[in-house]
Parts: C-alpha cells; structure tokens; sequence
C-alpha cells in the first residue's frame, strides 16, 4: 500500500448461540493471515435472549490482533442476527463463518484474492468436514456433511453464509436483508443469494478459501442428514413457488414429484451400497422437501428450538 492510500476494511461475522466452539473460532481468525493493504475487524452476534458469549468474547479481546465488536440481538431468530452483521459492517466486504467452525490461515487471503480477481459481488469457499472415530463409514466416505457451491448451467445460482465474503460496496449487496419469516426454519442464505442472483449479482468460487467443521455425534446420523435435506429442499420449493403461479406451479411440483420418486427408486435399487444409496435417498428428501415447499406447507424450525441450540 502507497502512502496515502485508504485500507481495504474487511468485516468477519460470526453469528453466535450458546456455542462454546465460539472460541474456537475466534482463536483461529487470530491467526489469520492478512494480506497486504487490509484492515480486519471481528463482529460477533449474540442471538441469545441473555448476552451469554459477552465474558467470552471480551475475555478474548487483549489476544485479539484485531478489533472486536459485540453486538446483542435477544431473539433466536438466525436472520436478525446475520443482518446485525450487516448493520454493524462499516467495511468494503464482509466475510461469514460459523460458529462452530475453524477457518485455515490462509481462508480470508484466498477469498480476498478471488474477489479481487473476479470482481464478483460474493465469494464462496468449501466447508471440509472432520468426522470424529464414531462416525459411520459411509458417512466418512461419502463426506456427506462438507458444503461446496451447487453450479447449474455453469452457474453458482445461490450460496450459504458458512463460508462466504460479501462486496458490500455492490449495487445488489448494498441494502439487500435476511429474511426474517425464515430465521428459525433455516434457508435464508439460499434465499438471500438467490435473490442475489436473481438481480444480476454473481457468485464466484475460491476452492482454497478453506474453513473446517467438526461434526458432532448429535448431527452423525442419516436421520439428521436427512431433516436438513428435506428443509433446504423446502426452501428451493418456497422460492420456486415464489416465481410460478397457476400451471407453471403445478408443472414445477410435478418434476419434483418425479425427481422423488426417481431417487427413491435408485435408493432402492443400490441398498447394497450404503453410501450411493444413501445418496439417492437424500436427494429424495430433498425432492419431497421442495414439493412441500411449493405447497406452501410449513418449513421445519431449526433455530429457537432446544436441540437447534
């Protein structure tokens, strides 16, 4: 950076509820390597009704290499506190990451890099799975808990908020919100992004910009998989229904009536092989998932409820 030239600010969100991994994750954006010209500041948004991850955060601050705001935002509604971050974010990007998650030194420098490459308005990274010594082995070999982008006709359609870095700057960044109807059923991220998307906004793809996850017992188990397969199914249907009335709708329920189908009858026809059928049947769930959702049947909660904490 020349003399005279302004910072590049970045904002990390961390969006928090009763999770002790919280400090997990600001250990590792400590040691984050930054690249040149960058300045970093941490947001964390307590959605607890008590400031519980106050102590820890402000425990934290004097082995903090960067400046840490704390934001209390009392209701378990997963929306309220992402747009907290948003309304807190004065940087020209914000970045997202979990709070049960670790990022790789290098996490932040690669998305930076990917943005600056592409000039997209959103950068998305993959989520690598840890599996612990008790997980299935399907589940190991079938790495069924990481998070990569989905690409439809070459194209990243939508994203999620675990790993990602917003262009606050751009014109279909600047303002946009999530979704508050969604923020205890989960899917307002592929809402926002598609919505993103949808404005001529585009997502690019930094394959580097690693975060690591560690996936606890509670969350090894088909069943859990396939919950959360059957409600991001509903929001895909949600939204469909949000673009295609009378016929249209119809026509659109009906493919995923018969993608459902179709994956029930591979799950059926490779039961021999755990995790290809275990596949097929996720993808079911996820079929059966948006055929809810474009009959505007009620979305699964996933935050406020006891075992979302």
């Amino acid at each position: 950076m020349t003399a005279g030239e302004k910072p590049v600010r970045i904002d990390i969100g961390v969006c928090t509820y009763r999770r002790l991994e919280l400090q997990a994750t600001l250990m590792s954006l400590f040691s984050l390597s930054v690249p040149a010209g960058v300045e970093l500041r941490l947001i964390v948004a307590d959605n607890d009704a008590i400031p519980s991850a106050r102590t820890l955060v402000d425990g934290l601050r004097n082995r903090s290499p960067f400046p840490i705001s704390y934001v209390h935002c009392p209701k378990s509604n997963i929306s309220i506190a992402r747009n907290a971050c948003l309304t807190e974010c004065n940087a020209d990007y914000l970045a997202f990451i979990d709070d049960d998650e670790t990022a790789t030194p290098r996490w932040l420098a690669e998305l930076f890099a990917a943005v600056m490459l592409t000039g997209a308005d959103a950068i998305l990274g993959p989520v690598r799975a840890v599996y612990g010594a008790r997980s299935t082995s399907w589940m190991r070999k079938g790495d069924f808990h990481s998070t990569m982008p989905v690409w439809v006709g070459g194209r990243i359609r939508t994203g999620y908020t675990c790993n990602v870095l917003l262009d606050m700057r751009s014109p279909v960044v600047a303002g946009r919100k999530f979704a508050l109807s969604l923020g205890q059923s989960g899917g307002e991220d592929t809402h926002f992004f598609t919505a993103l998307t949808d404005a001529g906004g585009r997502i690019e793809f930094a394959q580097e910009a690693i975060v690591e996850e560690i996936v606890p017992e509670k969350r090894a188990s088909f069943s859990w998989l396939a919950k959360r397969r059957f409600r991001s199914g509903q929001t895909h249907g949600r939204i469909l229904a949000s673009k295609h009335a009378g016929l249209n709708r119809v026509k659109q329920m009906g493919l995923a009536g018969s993608k459902f189908a179709f994956c029930a009858a591979m799950a059926a026809a490779t039961a021999f092989s755990p995790v290809i059928r275990n596949r097929y049947a996720l993808r079911a769930a996820l079929h059966a998932g948006a055929v809810s959702g474009t009959l505007g049947m009620r979305e699964i909660r996933q935050y406020g409820a006891a075992e979302a904490a």
